[in-house]
């Protein structure tokens, strides 16, 4: 693999800013040195990137992803091939996917079937977390074997009742299991034994729209499963990582178990900190689109996030992307908003959407650089592979021009999906040039990349417990 030099940017990592020039070499990161200087002059290369008045960042880290994922009777509509090509251009370089176990197999099972999904489809590197779905002693014991082999989390539900659900006890063995292995348990925390109630009654009385699917799931459900996952955590002694945090009290949930100690961390998405139950209630069925789980609230709680992510209360930005079209899929729940597949697509958006966080004063650059990198990286134990730009590193690198103007449209997306969640919005800041391990996949808005290239990366355990 020939030699890269990436000359005149500003480099943009979660510690650091400064005026560098970057040396690629085999695929890695070879060495970083100040424009001007005798070290970088004397640098040669097959290729020259010219990053002057850009900035240069580590490839994006997406640790929440669904691909290809099944879901009330159809499959997420971005392919591993579609949803990796459409990361890359959103200048995501590592996505973590969930395997899913299904209730009476193994998690073996359930993970050889994404290994095949995803080998040699890839056009980024990628890793796995894994759904349990079936908390026995036979699962129990196969997460010490995967913790082996680089699978070192694992998600379960409180929510979806008969499809994903796991009960208290099964979560406290679970988490048990964890505690011994250093496996992170990551929570779906709503209480869907609740949800389920209200579901019916809505339905029932006549409450069918799917601004009804953010009514039924409460702010108050989701914050006391917030609360009871970190107390069964505190009992096992074990860590906790708490996906898509939706809503103001269960950040106060995770903020209150920091505050005495606790390892527990919370992962927050682009749809909460930009999109509102506003959304949700958009006429024709056009709110089906914003459907997922946990919802979008009303616009208040969105500075609470916000504010959650400066202060490190919330740690991370994944999309959880789940796409799924409006036409055929999304429109199985007219006139029933719970047959509303659940899930947004993001894939592409999320370094754009949080760079335009940085624009309105939000986040600095290093935090945006911070949530959307480094954090995922070190929580799933990929750091310093991957998350930033140090001479070691994989060769993952984004040139970004800060200044660029795009309009965000479903026209010119490159998800497998036919809307966008973010259809007409304005933003400053674009994805320009993005190297995978040192092969340039996105040449200056052109895509260059192919299925295969990127490859399965098996992941240490979570690094904030070292």
């Amino acid at each position: 693999m020939s030699r890269t030099v990436i000359r005149g940017g500003l480099v943009v990592t979660a510690s650091d800013e400064m005026h560098a020039d970057v040396l690629v070499d085999g695929g890695r990161i070879a060495a970083l040195a100040a424009h001007d200087s005798d070290e970088a002059a004397g640098w040669t290369a097959a290729r020259t990137i010219d990053a002057t008045g850009k900035y240069v960042i580590p490839g994006g880290v997406d640790a929440h992803t669904h691909m290809e994922m099944p879901f009330g009777g159809t499959y997420a509509a971005d392919t591993f091939e579609t949803g990796t090509r459409a990361a890359a251009w959103g200048g995501t370089t590592t996505i973590v996917d969930f395997a899913i176990q299904s209730v009476g197999r193994s998690l073996r099972e359930g993970l050889d079937a994404w290994y095949a999904k995803a080998d040699g489809n890839c056009a980024i590197d990628y890793a796995f977390h894994m759904i349990l779905a079936d908390v026995n002693e036979s699962s129990l014991k196969e997460m010490d074997l995967l913790v082996g082999e680089g699978i070192t989390s694992f998600k379960l539900f409180m929510a979806y009742p008969g499809v994903f659900y796991s009960d208290d006890g099964q979560i406290l063995r679970a988490m048990q299991r964890a505690e011994s292995n250093g496996g992170l348990i990551m929570m779906h925390a709503e209480n869907g034994i609740a949800i389920d109630v209200l579901v019916e009654q809505a339905l029932a009385a006549g409450r069918t729209d799917p601004r009804y699917h953010g009514d039924v799931r409460k702010v108050a459900l989701e914050a006391e499963a917030t609360h009871r996952a970190i107390q069964l955590a505190r009992v096992a002694g074990s860590p906790l990582y708490v996906v898509h945090v939706s809503a103001d009290e269960a950040v106060a949930e995770i903020a209150a178990a920091r505050h005495k100690g606790q390892p527990v961390f919370g992962e927050t998405c682009p749809q909460y900190l930009f999109l509102s139950t506003d959304n949700l209630a958009e006429p024709d069925f056009e709110g089906a689109k914003y459907v997922c789980s946990t919802p979008l609230r009303p616009r208040e709680h969105q500075e609470v996030l916000w504010r959650g992510l400066r202060n490190n209360e919330l740690q991370v930005v994944s999309t959880d992307h789940c796409p799924f079209c409006f036409s055929g899929q999304k429109e199985r729940g007219r006139g029933d908003f719970s047959k509303i597949p659940n899930g947004m697509p993001g894939v592409e958006n999320r370094m754009d959407l949080l760079h335009q966080a940085v624009v309105d004063g939000h986040i600095s650059r290093r935090r945006w650089i911070e949530i959307a990198c480094a954090s995922p990286a070190r929580m799933f134990g990929l750091y310093p592979k991957k998350g930033t730009i140090a001479p070691g590193a994989d060769a993952d690198i984004v040139v970004y021009d800060p200044a660029a103007r795009q309009t965000v449209s479903a026209e010119t997306h490159h998800m497998n999906v036919d809307y966008s969640a973010y259809e007409g919005k304005q933003l400053t800041g674009q994805v320009e040039t993005v190297l995978s391990r040192g092969e340039v996949v996105v040449d200056n808005r052109t895509y260059t990349g192919r299925a295969g290239h990127g490859i399965y990366t098996p992941r240490a355990t979570c690094q904030y417990l070292n």
